[in-house]
């Protein structure tokens, strides 16, 4: 519960100055690139180990 407080003291002031839309869509988009770093990621990390067995 501890967590989720800090997470209340960031957003309330987001939405008093955005509209919903336009918090809802920026939440979404961050979301969309979080995804996309993470998958990237993954790909990268698959790849070394990859190469690091081939080398081996």
């Amino acid at each position: 519960m501890k967590k989720f407080i800090p997470s209340i003291a960031l957003i309330l002031p987001l939405m008093a100055l955005l509209s919903s839309c336009e918090f809802v869509g920026g939440v979404f988009k961050a979301g969309v690139n979080v995804g996309v770093f993470l998958v990237l990621l993954v790909i990268g990390v698959i790849a070394y180990f990859v190469i690091k067995v081939r080398k081996g």
